[in-house]
């Protein structure tokens, strides 16, 4: 089991691959940093030739997300997984849980209730499931639909 999802998506072109990586180039923002910024167009990042890396535009929820992929002459694929930024803090987040624990035994042994390990196991799973599958669908899903309307591409299962 992975703790950060990562997800790959196929697409077919309706256009060339010079249109579409035109028309990507339009809608996107250079900036080799990948962070959140006000602009007018739809995505931040770096595409150099065939390859693209981007962020969403949109400040708050942008930066969650990275989108990395190829545009080959009549197929493409994006790989969408959390940006290293934001894993930083979920990584700390998630040990907050033992680290807790190991602090309440260290602390005073007598006091301690074995009901605590199942308590932390609990908030753990919690930690993992909302803040990053649910976040993470719910994020990705949005930056995908966003890149497929600017690439104006279909998806498909594979290549």
């Amino acid at each position: 089991m992975k703790i950060f999802p990562v997800k790959k998506q196929y697409f077919r072109l309706h256009d060339t691959q010079a249109e579409t990586l035109e028309r990507l180039k339009r809608r996107t923002e250079k900036s080799e940093s990948l962070t959140s910024n006000f602009t007018d167009k739809s995505f931040r990042g770096i595409i150099e030739r065939n390859t693209f890396k981007l962020i969403s535009s949109k400040i708050g929820k942008g930066a969650f997300c990275v989108m990395k992929g190829t545009v080959e002459t009549h197929t493409g694929y994006v790989t969408v997984e959390i940006h290293k930024v934001v894993r930083i803090p979920l990584s700390i987040m998630f040990l907050f849980p033992p680290i807790g624990l190991t602090i309440a035994i260290l602390i005073d042994m007598e006091k301690f209730h074995p009901i605590l390990i199942i308590v932390g196991i609990v908030q753990m799973f919690i930690i993992w499931f909302i803040f990053t599958r649910v976040v993470f669908k719910f994020l990705s899903n949005q930056s995908l639909q966003r890149l497929r309307d600017v690439l104006d591409v279909e998806w498909t299962d594979k290549n």
